[in-house]
């Protein structure tokens, strides 16, 4: 008996954890994150997820050097066709690579940076502002538990290498 009990706190462990990284893929696909970090490719019916690409960001051979300006009338941003670059007041700002790649994805974060990332609004908790379109005032109201499950899918994933650019400022004027 003495010889089943780590086993079966092994076993446990392991079930929490897949019960977790369950709980994480459940908060991405349901809050929207692959609409802005999975780029998008043309399809047979138009413009689809280029699931090859899941949740990596911006694509890094999709170079964009400058702000644009919307166009006149109430608009207030301008979306790139790969569905993961944005234009408005705040610059250009470019999705991250949420997939745990170790040299441009999240592969060297904490689950506390994560955590801090989404609490402060602030790359690492403690850098530059993550910019538009992220809908930090959102996403900052899940629980500590909810945030540290999507972190936990996040890591799940296979890695892809993809750099993204840092944000662009807006153009004085």
């Amino acid at each position: 008996m003495k010889a089943l009990i780590p086993l079966l706190i092994l076993l446990a462990g392991t079930a929490q954890a897949s019960d977790r990284i369950e709980r994480g893929r459940y908060l991405v696909n349901t809050s929207g994150c692959a609409d802005c970090h999975t780029p998008m490719k043309m399809g047979a019916n138009g413009p689809e997820p280029d699931m090859a690409r899941h949740l990596s960001g911006h694509p890094q051979s999709f170079v964009l050097t400058a702000p644009v300006s919307p166009p006149a009338g109430p608009w207030v941003a301008v979306i790139a066709n790969s569905g993961t670059a944005y234009s408005g007041p705040w610059g250009l700002s470019f999705s991250a690579n949420l997939t745990p790649d170790m040299e441009t994805g999240l592969g060297r974060w904490s689950e506390g940076d994560f955590v801090q990332t989404i609490r402060t609004g602030r790359h690492l908790g403690r850098g530059r502002p993550v910019l538009p379109p992220m809908p930090i005032p959102v996403y900052s109201q899940m629980t500590d538990d909810d945030l540290k499950a999507v972190f936990a899918y996040l890591q799940s994933l296979a890695p892809i290498r993809n750099k993204v650019p840092d944000p662009i400022a807006p153009v004085q004027r």
